[in-house]
This record gives C-alpha cells, sequence and structure tokens, in this order.
C-alpha cells in the first residue's frame, strides 16, 4: 500500500470504527493534532504507536512500516489550497504573516520559528457571537547565523 492509500484507508477506518482523533491520539499518548497529522502522511509514527494504531482500525499488518516511515512533509494538492477551512488558514497567513513576521523579528530578532520543534493544539472557546476556534502554535525560535 502506499502512503496516500494508508491515508485513505485510515479516515474510512476510523469513520466505520466510530473512533475520533483523540480517542486514537489517547491510545497512543500523543497530542491530537500531532495525532492527526501522522495519520494523514506528515509525521512518522513510531513501530509500537503504529502497531497500536493499524490494531485500532483493523488495518492490515503490511500497514505499519508505511506509517513509520519518514514521509515527504508539506505537499498540499494544489498551489492555493481549495478546501474551506485550509484556504482560511491560507487567507489568515496572506493577510497577518508579514505582520506576525515584522513582530517576530521586532521582538526576536533576525530569524525564524521553527516547525520542526514545534508543537500546536485547537481548542473550543464558547462565544456569544458564535464559539471560537483557538488555535496556538509554540515554535522555538531559530535566529539566523551568518557566516563570518
Amino acid at each position: 500500500m502506499t502512503r496516500d492509500e494508508i491515508t485513505q484507508a485510515v479516515l474510512a477506518a476510523r469513520l466505520e470504527r466510530g473512533l475520533s482523533w483523540q480517542d486514537l491520539a489517547d491510545a497512543i499518548g500523543k497530542p491530537v493534532v500531532w495525532t492527526v497529522a501522522a495519520l494523514l502522511g506528515q509525521h512518522p509514527l513510531d513501530t509500537g504507536d503504529a502497531e497500536i494504531v493499524t490494531g485500532r482500525l483493523g488495518l492490515p499488518r503490511e500497514t505499519i512500516p508505511v506509517l513509520a516511515s519518514v514521509p515527504m512533509r508539506g505537499a498540499l494538492p494544489t498551489a492555493v489550497p481549495t478546501d474551506p477551512t485550509i484556504y482560511r488558514l491560507y487567507e489568515v497567513i496572506q493577510v497577518y504573516g508579514p505582520a506576525i513576521k515584522e513582530v517576530i523579528h521586532e521582538q526576536f530578532g533576525d530569524g525564524i520559528m521553527s516547525a520542526i520543534n514545534f508543537g500546536i493544539s485547537i481548542a473550543r472557546r464558547d462565544h456569544p457571537a458564535g464559539d471560537r476556534v483557538v488555535i496556538t502554535m509554540d515554535g522555538k525560535f531559530l535566529s539566523y547565523e551568518w557566516p563570518s
């Protein structure tokens, strides 16, 4: 099975078995957003975690080494995402990305936020005008270092 075929199998099996993403994250003791990203092909699971997930999902054992392999990260099928949720996140970066960059440079110096040494969480917050989505990104600051 290819990585894409396994991703489709994960999506189908999760729904068929009535499992939430949180159920799968809890089963392996990892954060839910990280777990979903891994099961969608963006992170490797360690073999033990892959065995647990495949067992919960009823997937064949031959999926384990693929789930445990280092993936090709960050590839979306189109240059500009068309899924509304992903597009809105893309829109947030288009609108606020330059401002975020300026604030990072002002407060930290010349550098970037790591996407490797990184955490992300999603929470729901009640609001009278409609519930709010709270996304927290937590990345290590990496300063640019130029050789002298």
